[in-house]
This record gives structure tokens, sequence and C-alpha cells, in this order.
């Protein structure tokens, strides 16, 4: 039985300086009376789905935080938050930013109606506020979110069956949710941002568009574009 009084922070790793920084960050986030945190590194993992589901069969923690290497969390009250969101049990995951309604190919941040904040430090000495619409309430429905960081209540397997590399993991796992009935959300981040994001500035990976396909080909259906 999964512990309410527990939360895990999963990530794969294949830097040891970013996690060594990314690590820094959540051991100083304030936790709740009587809540506990562990911290899983996933290393040499054959996939991100893989790694986070070898990861998420060794935690009972009932809220498990996925998040990049290269993310820090600096809402040091984000257990709080999300456990306050995750009180509404039709909720599944939440993320940081994402996009009501999926586009025709699959990518989120091509939806028409994107949500959510980020600060992106992708150069040196140079930090950009990614901020897309707000909620109006304390967060509002997507179908998609970004991986950089997802956070979840329920334990749904990541599909390593069908994505065997480091992209569309994220979207699929948000289709797995509703699939199920649950929702996914992006919180409001309007008084302050909850994450920076420091990815390394690089073309898209060679494999992006075989990944799509084999998305679109199994989540296709469920597509409802707004025009």
């Amino acid at each position: 039985m999964a512990e309410d009084s527990r939360v895990t922070f999963i990530t794969c790793v294949n830097d040891e300086e970013q996690y060594a920084e990314c690590l820094l960050y959540l051991r100083h986030l304030r936790l709740p009376s009587g809540m506990e945190a562990d911290y899983i590194p996933v290393r040499g993992a054959a996939s991100m789905a893989a790694g986070y589901n070898e990861a998420m069969r060794a935690s009972a923690a009932c809220y498990k935080v996925y998040l990049h290497q290269d993310t820090l969390v600096v809402n040091k009250d984000i257990v709080r938050d999300i456990k306050r969101i995750f009180e509404d049990l039709s909720i599944g995951m939440i993320g940081m930013v994402g996009c009501r309604s999926l586009p025709a190919s699959g990518i989120w941040w091509d939806g028409m109606r994107c949500y959510g904040r980020v600060l992106h430090a992708c150069e040196p000495e140079s930090v950009v506020d990614s901020e897309m619409k707000e909620p109006e309430g304390a967060y509002i429905d997507v179908q998609a979110a970004d991986g950089l960081l997802l956070a979840t209540q329920y334990d749904i397997p990541w599909r390593d069956d069908f994505f065997g590399g480091w992209h569309f993991y994220d979207t699929s796992q948000c289709m797995e949710f509703a699939r199920r009935g649950y929702k996914v959300v992006v919180p409001n981040q309007e008084e302050d941002f909850w994450c920076i994001h420091s990815p390394k500035e690089k073309p898209l990976a060679p494999d992006y568009k075989e990944w799509q396909k084999i998305f679109l080909k199994e989540y296709g259906a469920e597509l409802a574009p707004e025009i």
C-alpha cells in the first residue's frame, strides 16, 4: 500500500554534476509535518520510461516527483503545494507547463492554449522566464505536460514498451492517466515560479520524428486538436 507520508524524487542520471545540484535543491525543500522524502537516481537507464518504471516499482511512496537532472526546484513548499492539489482524487498528475489540447502533431508546445511557467537557463548568465497563460484558479486541466517535472499520486506504468528513447514518454504518460480517468493539471505560478530548467541548447534529436510517429499511431485517435 502506498505511503501518503512519503514523497520520492526520481531522476534518470547521466551527468553527476547536474544531478548533484538538482539534489542540493531537493534536500533544502520544506516538508509538511510528518512527511519524509526519498531520492532515487536511476543510472544507466535504457530509456526515460524504463528508468522511471524501475524507480516507481522501488518506491512505496504515494507521491512521486519525476524530474530531469537539469531541473532545479526553487519552490521550497512544492510538496505542500502538490499535496493540496492532490486532495482532489480525480487529479493523477501535475506538470509545470502544458497545453489544454494537443495539436495534430502531438507536440504539446504547438498547442493553441499553453499554460504554466518555468525559468529557462540554457546559457550561462542568461535566464528566460517562459511564462505562458496562467490558470484563473489554483490549477487548470491540460491534455499534456512537459516532462521536466511531473508529480503523481497514482502509479501507472510508463510505456517503455513503446517509448524506448527520451522523447514523448511524458506526453504518453499524460494520455495513460487520461485513459484511466485521471486529470493532468498545471498549477498557478503567477506569484512565483516553481522550477528552473537548465537544458543545454541542442538540435532536435534525429530519432524525434520516429517517436512522434509511434505516439500518433497509439494515441492519434484520442486527440481533438483545436482549430
